[in-house]
This record gives C-alpha cells, sequence and structure tokens, in this order.
C-alpha cells in the first residue's frame, strides 16, 4: 500500500472533524440492517458496465487518485477488498446477484490489470487471498489458479534477511512488514487445505513463526522491520487483524493450542488498546480508513470457527455503533464509527468497513445506541498538529500526546453516552513546565474559557483535572480542548455521569 507511511502519520494528526448531528431514532443490528448496508454501498459505488468499483461516492476523483482512468476507479488492493465484501454478502445471503458479482470484479480487475503487475508485495497478496477465498466458495479452478500463481510470485521475495520474512516492495527491498507476511502466511493455509500440498503448511508455518518472533510482543502486533533491522512500532488494526486470522488459520490447519493462544493474545490487545470508548478506534481515511475491517474479520474468525465467543460482544456493539452513525441520506458510514459521517464525498474502501461488518458478524437486534465506556485515550482521538510518545512512565494505553504548545493545535474526542445530562469530565495530564490552561468546547458551545491544568512538576509526573457539570446530549458529542496557555501533555479523558 503506497500510503501506509501517510497513514502512520493520520493516526496523530489533522483529521476531519465531525459536524453535530441532531439525535437519531434507534437503530437496531438485524439481517435487514446488512442488506440496507449492502445495497446502499452497491448503488452507491458499483459500475456494471466497467464491473469495477468506484473510488469515492460522488464518483470523482479526489485523493488516493492510483486506481483505472486516474483514479475514479479503486487502486489494486482496494478492490481485492472490495471484492472480499462481495463475498460476505454472498455468503450471507447465497444471493445469485451477488454470486455474480464475485464473477464480474474479478472480470473487471483483470480488464484493467490483465498480467497483476503492480510492485507492492501485499497488494498482490491481497489478491492472492481473496482468490483463494473464491475458489473456497465457487469452486472455479481459475480462482485456484490465480491464488497459486500469485503466491509463488510473492514468495520468490522470501530470503533469510533479518531471519526469513518476504520483503515489501519488489523493486527495493526496503522493508519486511506484517501487511505482507500475515496474509502471505493465511493463503498459504488455504492453499494447503484446498491442494493437499505440505509445502503450503510449512511455508504458512514458517511466516507465522518469523512474524511472531519480530514484529510481535505478547499479542502485540508491530509494523515492520526497515535497514540495518529497526522495529518500527506502529500499531494499526489490519496488523493486528491478520496476524490473528493467520493464526486462526495454522490452529484450524494443525490443531495446535499454541495457535489459538497467539490469535487470543493479539485479540484481547487490540480489543484493549486501538479502542475509543470500545468502539474501534478511527485511522483516518485512504488506506487508514479500510484497515479496521481486517482486524473484524479475523476477530470475527476466532468467534464462528473457533469458538471464542467473548469477543462476540465487541463486535456486535462495533456493528452496531457503525450502523448508528451512518449517513442517512445513503445509508453510508464514514471513518469514525463513534461519531456521524461527514457530509462530504466518502471513499469506497472506508464504507466498506462497516458493510463488511454487518454481513459477517451475527445480529443481535439490540437497541442502536451504544454507550461507551468513558474511558477515551488521548493518542487514541483525533489530534490536530499534537504527536504521539511513549518516553515517560507512568502513562495509561498505549502512550499520551505531547509538545502541545501552539495556536491551532487541537485534541477531539468523540463520545456517546447513554443518558442526557451533567458529566464530569477528567483529564489526566502531565505539565512540566509549569501552569497550564486549555479552552474547552462541547457540542461546539464553550464550557471553559482556560480550564486549569495546574503544574505537576516534571513530564513523569501524573495529575488530574477535573471540569465537572457539563451538558451532555444522550448519544453522540464532540469535546475538543483547543490551546490555552504552555505546554501539556494529555493522557487520557475519563467520563463519568450524569452528576447531581
Amino acid at each position: 500500500m503506497r500510503s501506509r507511511l501517510a497513514a502512520a502519520c493520520v493516526l496523530l494528526s489533522a483529521a476531519l472533524v465531525q459536524p453535530v448531528l441532531p439525535a437519531q431514532a434507534a437503530v437496531r443490528h438485524v439481517p435487514a440492517d446488512a442488506d440496507a448496508a449492502m445495497r446502499a454501498f452497491v448503488t452507491t459505488f458499483w459500475d456494471p458496465a466497467k464491473k469495477y468499483f468506484y473510488t469515492n461516492s460522488d464518483r470523482r476523483i479526489h485523493e488516493h487518485a492510483h486506481g483505472p482512468e486516474g483514479g475514479l476507479y479503486t487502486d489494486f488492493w482496494w478492490e481485492a477488498q472490495l471484492w472480499e465484501l462481495v463475498m460476505d454478502a454472498y455468503e450471507r445471503t447465497r444471493s445469485a446477484e451477488y454470486r455474480r458479482m464475485i464473477d464480474d470484479v474479478y472480470a473487471g480487475f483483470v480488464a484493467a490489470y490483465p498480467e497483476f503487475e503492480n510492485d507492492f508485495n501485499d497488494d498482490l497478496g491481497w489478491w492472492a487471498l481473496a482468490s483463494a477465498r473464491a475458489y473456497e466458495i465457487t469452486r472455479d479452478a481459475r480462482y485456484l489458479n490465480r491464488s497459486r500463481e500469485l503466491f509463488d510470485r510473492i514468495w520468490a521475495f522470501h530470503d533469510s534477511t533479518y531471519g526469513g520474512g518476504i520483503w515489501w516492495r519488489r523493486s527495493v527491498r526496503d522493508q519486511k512488514n506484517v501487511a505482507t507476511n500475515a496474509p502471505a502466511a493465511l493463503t498459504a493455509t488455504k492453499l494447503y487445505a484446498a491442494t493437499g500440498d505440505a509445502s503450503y503448511l510449512e511455508r504458512a508455518r514458517g511466516l507465522f513463526a518469523w512474524i511472531k518472533a519480530n514484529l510481535q510482543d505478547n499479542g502485540h502486533v508491530y509494523d515492520h522491520l526497515e535497514g540495518s533491522g529497526t522495529l518500527v512500532k506502529w500499531d494499526f488494526s489490519y496488523n493486528f487483524g491478520t496476524y490473528i486470522s493467520a493464526a486462526a488459520a495454522l490452529h484450524k490447519a494443525t490443531g495446535a493450542a499454541s495457535y489459538l493462544a497467539d490469535a487470543r493474545a493479539a485479540a484481547d490487545w487490540v480489543t484493549t488498546y486501538l479502542t475509543n470508548g470500545g468502539t474501534v478506534m478511527q485511522e483516518g481515511v485512504n488506506d487508514g480508513g479500510g484497515f479496521k475491517a481486517r482486524l473484524i474479520r479475523g476477530l470475527n474468525t476466532l468467534v464462528k470457527e473457533h469458538g471464542q465467543r467473548r469477543y462476540l460482544p465487541f463486535l456486535q456493539r462495533n456493528a452496531t455503533q457503525a450502523w448508528q452513525h451512518r449517513r442517512r441520506s445513503d445509508n453510508l458510514v464514514g471513518p469514525d464509527w463513534s461519531a456521524p459521517a461527514p457530509s462530504t464525498y466518502l471513499q469506497s474502501l472506508t464504507a466498506a468497513a462497516a458493510v463488511s461488518t454487518l454481513q459477517i458478524v451475527q445480529p443481535d437486534g439490540n437497541a442502536g445506541l451504544q454507550p461507551e465506556n468513558g474511558v477515551y485515550e488521548a493518542e487514541n482521538a483525533v489530534p490536530a498538529g499534537i504527536g504521539g510518545e511513549s518516553s515517560q512512565p507512568g502513562y495509561s494505553g498505549r502512550g499520551y500526546l505531547a509538545g502541545w504548545n501552539s495556536s491551532g493545535q487541537t485534541l477531539t474526542f468523540h463520545v456517546n453516552v447513554a443518558s442526557a445530562g451533567a458529566h464530569k469530565l477528567t483529564f489526566r495530564y502531565a505539565a512540566g513546565a509549569g501552569d497550564a490552561t486549555r479552552r474547552v468546547l462541547v457540542n461546539g458551545a464553550q464550557v471553559a474559557a482556560g480550564q486549569p491544568f495546574p503544574s505537576t512538576g516534571g513530564w513523569g509526573t501524573w495529575s488530574t483535572a477535573v471540569l465537572d457539570g457539563v451538558t451532555l446530549a444522550r448519544g453522540y458529542n464532540m469535546i475538543r480542548l483547543e490551546m490555552g496557555s504552555n505546554f501539556l501533555n494529555l493522557d487520557r479523558l475519563d467520563l463519568s455521569g450524569p452528576t447531581s
């Protein structure tokens, strides 16, 4: 994926601030929602003549213009994800329409990329994986042949540098990452199941062992190795999702309990630390807009195929949360499932993440309002111009936001609460350069012109500042902090209420 570096920056840089919309009537996560979501997606993004999905909901060219016709249509790896979405819909409904679309998406892609030429092995890998799945569903030999051919092309870039693994790029051997190696391991297990060729299982086991040894620690899955072996510790939900999926597939293929333990360790880490109050965190747009779909897919595999039902409430709550925040004009969901979808154009990969979730997660029929758990880590919120850090001890979550001392730097929390009324906002912070203040706004209205954050005497010393009696609406609210005076590191927002 060409914009992985940009996606990393999106996590801790400026992002869209969602508008405050009127309270919505409760909805439910039921099969009819999945039908409506898929119909809306196909209506908006599918071109039946071209047999290809548009990049954007307005069918115009904007950013991330890497696909056919100057970017009017989705790029290489996005189309593979959307192909899997069609498979999700078919497996749920067994609809003849979606069965035809499985073949149509493939035909449209082959017309655009007849030789499947691409410099990125992860991009090729997504098509190898999706083709293997298409074979499982259809038993059409062309999909199995395609998967095998693409896997062989990817495997040619496996070597002993860093002790193993497949290189990300084909022209420049600059890194080895989870995004290339975990999907390859998953594909190899599928090819083993389809062909009985034990060499695929051996390769899958070797790839997973390499990832486990080099790119994870106690369930915390990192991103890649580069240079002389530098470990780059970016946190992306799709890395966790593909790692979980590969581990689960190997458990199924071998029966080894260790693989299920590996999958559960990663699932526990990601559902604890990569959330916004319990809702899967936003990771921006472009490539990042679709990352959470791979996480949901991995977690759902644990539930459906491996009896790990403890993750089911998390999946169901997120499915309902996403659908609750859809744009009512066209039933599309935006990049942040904790907030209403923006009124601007939406990208196909971003919108597809929620649609896939609704297709694959067992519906529970619960009410649409999904209050969050009240714990909002600052590093998982929406910063503008504030960077992440984890060098000072004593922080919660994955780290904290630091270097906040300039006009224009803001932090936005999207929160969902059970009841309207006065709430208590407790900010955990460090102010090592002396007393600081911040302006606080709720749903666009100022509630504190200069909320005080008294000096903590050092950056490794944490304290709390309380803003009580803040009126929040039932359901969605936007809490925004703007620059006041002096440096401030912010660790977390704890939300409680209504207060008396």
